[in-house]
């Protein structure tokens, strides 16, 4: 697959990519990560996280951070996510992720529609970026990969969700243990099946 070109930059420019894993689920936290990319340290295999296996993504995980010019991974908790609404949160997660950054970008470049606010340069959104620019599919990876590990540890402390499997996402597992179970603190209340079994009683 071609890779989109940015003529407004030269070759020695500072893009950082940018993405984001756990929009979605109904537990856990959010996970953005930034990278800038070193041109003269080229890493193979890179794309986007959800287009390879596990096993891919493990390993190609220390490559980005060991040839990366900077990196960066930031969580936003379930708290932050349920005051502010998922999109908001994303937003500020990106910038955060940004602004974590040793160096700082000349531009940035994130997947999806929209950009953070308030960021020092400019930004430019790219639909299906995570599979086309080479630093936003870095970022998914190290997103993706550090959000995994995060609900595999909260998988030992919550063990009848079945985090380590799903990794919070609605699949008819976790939503049956829902049910059964009622949420746990790590579920985000302002999402309809958590919300839905706490008009129903159970204490979050």
């Amino acid at each position: 697959m071609s890779r989109r070109r940015h003529p407004r930059l030269t070759p020695h420019s500072s893009i950082a990519g940018v993405d984001e894993a756990g929009r979605g689920p109904l537990a856990g936290p959010l996970v953005v990560a930034a990278v800038i990319l070193d041109p003269s340290r080229a890493i193979r295999g890179l794309d986007d996280s959800k287009a390879l296996s596990e096993a891919a993504r493990e390993r190609l995980y220390p490559r980005i951070i060991e040839r990366a010019v900077a990196w960066s991974v930031v969580h936003v908790e379930v708290d932050e996510i349920d005051r502010l609404n998922i999109y908001q949160a994303t937003l500020r997660g990106m910038r955060r992720a940004v602004e974590a950054l040793a160096l700082p970008p000349e531009q940035v470049l994130v997947d999806g529609n929209r950009t953070p606010p308030g960021l020092a340069c400019p930004a430019q959104a790219i639909v299906g970026g995570d599979a086309l620019e080479p630093a936003i599919s870095a970022a998914s990876i190290l997103a993706k990969v550090s959000r995994d590990q995060r609900l595999r540890e909260l998988h030992a402390e919550f063990p009848h969700y079945g985090f380590d499997r799903h990794k919070g996402y609605p699949t008819p597992e976790h939503l049956d243990a829902l049910r059964r179970h009622g949420p746990c603190r790590e579920h985000r209340r302002s999402f309809a099946p958590v919300r839905d079994c706490v008009q129903l009683g159970f204490a979050v």
